[in-house]
């Protein structure tokens, strides 16, 4: 696991810049670093030392006649087939690493080689011959890749914050994505919150020759269910795919842990990946937002140590500033917070850890999966009827019954963005001071629903998902709250072996009326107790909710609101309402003052500081 960074070179003192760059992702790998430089193009890269410790792994990395060059973040699990197959094709190697195995494997079957990979990756090669870059990021986003193209120089690399020592990099604010972020709590398009940044969408790649650039996808998600498999073959194969895949994640030359919390996900990995060392946080003693007790009692039934830490408030508050910078964007997730101090724990211990991220996403485990079913009987209501009720309810305080309505009156499409759906447009108009040509929420969900049209509606949700809130939320602050620890956090779930199982798997052992993920949590009872397998799906609980009525808290969040930055933006009287009425308990309006504060936050960083 590692950083890298680059640019085309139009700058007298690339050697100093790169340097510079390179320096601000000194976090992503700790261990050692390197460079190529010459009058076409710099190349920088980070090392977390994962395999192959000794320092002839380093990178950049070069083809026999070094007329290619190649930095990598990542790691390729079946580099040692593809190694085997490249070394009889007549390839020589001087490493022992998975990177070597990118270029040499680039060499022989160019961008063919993305199908032969399995892995979580983002790698740049420049191919010196043509004068051409290829770069590509993995098939689920696992790794970040960004780019800009400014000046004269096109530029990337793993973070963003990398592009700010480049004198040709223009730091300017997309208020577009502000806007669209008010609903969806992260920037759910390939724009990110600085003007002319750009992400390199998961499963694609690019090259970049003469000024010119291109981007395609290269590997496509496909939900195709086969009705032949009776459900215990379902848990079968489940088994034995997962497991595989666990043991593939597994491979290091360090010690790998493995993060727990009270959820099937994390206890499934933890349990089959037989790691000595297991990590969890928590607040507070109430059960609702600490899992300390279970993981210990998991740990023990399975035999491994566990590491705790109680998240107090003060050290919660006291770290936004320094998530937000490692976060590159604003994510208003509470639950990233969590995920800093668990990777911080765990880097104490090991250097690299897994994780359950995924499940939900590719096996159907969010509890909203069972809206479709839950609304069937209020569905055969005439479309003209609900819609109508929907308008009614829509004017009437937003509580339990009154929502079922307003969602009842919607198509999928107007419904469900994700898991998270924070402001409305009517709303995030009304808070905004600023105009914008932010894109409605529909209209960025819409290629993604029109992919899957043919589909059952849970299997629109979990497409959707896929794209967006997982890469977006979910493995954002995965990658980055592990790497400001300069910790490799790995998914065994978020495997291609086990995604191709899994877009096979029928709806209806997918999601039942009494549970989400229901196939997977009978495979889990292989080696969890029927208490874990069957628990509901807490996630990484945090109770800002709590916390933004108590005076301290307020008070703080108040302060933000009322703030010049904020003024800048937003109508602060609205904001100021919504924390009182939060307060007041009138509604909880937690995650809409959550998501705005979080922006505040993070433009204090990179812009009213200028870090």
């Amino acid at each position: 696991m590692c950083g890298i960074v680059g640019f085309t070179n139009k700058i007298d003192d690339a050697t100093v810049i790169l340097g510079r760059m390179m320096d601000r992702i000194k976090h992503r790998g700790p261990d050692s670093d390197g460079k190529y430089v010459d009058d076409q193009v710099a190349m920088g890269f980070r090392r977390l030392s994962i395999i192959d410790l000794s320092d002839v792994g380093s990178q950049p990395i070069f083809n026999e006649d070094r007329s290619k060059v190649l930095t990598f973040n990542g790691e390729i699990y079946n580099y040692k087939e593809l190694r085997s197959e490249l070394i009889e094709l007549g390839h020589s190697f001087y490493t022992q690493t998975d990177s070597e195995v990118l270029i040499h494997g680039y060499e022989e079957w160019g961008e063919a080689l993305l199908d032969r990979l399995r892995g979580m990756f983002a790698f740049v090669i420049y191919d010196k011959n043509n004068n051409e870059l290829f770069g590509a990021r993995d098939f689920f986003g696992i790794k970040p890749l960004y780019y800009a193209q400014m000046g004269d120089s096109f530029m990337w690399g793993s973070e963003i914050k990398s592009f700010l020592d480049h004198p040709h990099f223009k730091k300017e604010l997309n208020t577009d994505v502000l806007e669209t972020y008010l609903t969806f709590q992260y920037s759910p398009t390939t724009d990110t919150f600085f003007k002319n940044v750009y992400k390199l969408p998961a499963a694609h790649c690019f090259t970049y020759k003469d000024g010119k650039l291109d981007v395609k996808r290269y590997w496509e998600v496909k939900f195709k269910a086969d009705d032949q498999p009776d459900l215990e073959e379902w848990v079968n194969r489940i088994s034995e795919t997962f497991k595989n895949s666990v043991e593939v994640h597994k491979f290091a030359d360090v010690e790998v842990g493995s993060f727990l919390s009270s959820g099937v996900d994390s206890s499934y990995v933890a349990a089959v990946a037989d790691v000595d060392k297991t990590f969890t946080v928590g607040f507070g003693e109430d059960e609702k937002y600490n899992e300390i007790g279970y993981a210990k009692e998991f740990s023990k039934y399975i035999g491994k140590d566990n590491f705790s830490k109680v998240i107090t408030p003060q050290e919660y508050w006291d770290s936004l500033k320094k998530i937000q910078y490692h976060m590159d964007e604003p994510l208003a997730d509470p639950s990233a917070v969590a995920l800093f101090f668990v990777c911080q724990l765990a880097s104490q211990q090991v250097k690299a850890v897994l994780s359950g991220e995924g499940a939900d996403e590719i096996f159907g485990g969010y509890n909203i999966y069972h809206n479709p079913a839950d609304m069937a009987s209020y569905f055969k209501i005439p479309r003209p009827i609900r819609k109508g009720v929907g308008a009614v309810a829509d004017k009437l305080p937003h509580k339990h019954g009154v929502n079922y309505l307003i969602r009842g009156s919607k198509d999928l499409d107007e419904r469900f963005i994700g898991n998270a759906y924070i402001f409305s447009e009517k709303e995030r108009k009304e808070i905004l001071k600023i105009k914008t040509n932010a894109p409605d929420a529909m209209a960025v969900t819409k290629p993604f629903y029109d992919k899957v049209r043919d589909k059952d509606q849970v299997t629109q949700m979990q497409y959707l998902d896929l794209h967006l809130w997982m890469t977006g939320d979910i493995l954002l602050k995965a990658d980055k709250m592990s790497m400001a620890h300069s910790l490799e956090l790995r998914v065994p779930f978020l495997d291609k072996e086990v995604m191709a199982l899994a877009e096979q798997i029928p709806t209806k052992h997918r999601v039942t009326k009494e549970n989400t993920k229901y196939a997977m949590r009978i495979a889990a009872l292989k080696a969890c107790p029927p208490q874990t397998a069957n628990k509901k799906k807490l996630g990484f609980p945090v109770p800002t909710r709590v916390w933004l009525k108590e005076d301290k808290y307020y008070n703080i969040v108040k302060e933000k609101f009322t703030s010049p930055e904020s003024e800048q933006f937003f109508n602060t009287d609205a904001l100021v309402a919504l924390l009182d009425d939060h307060r007041a308990g009138k509604y909880d309006y937690s995650r809409k003052i959550w998501t705005v504060f979080t922006f505040l936050i993070w433009y204090d960083v990179y812009f009213k500081d200028n870090v």
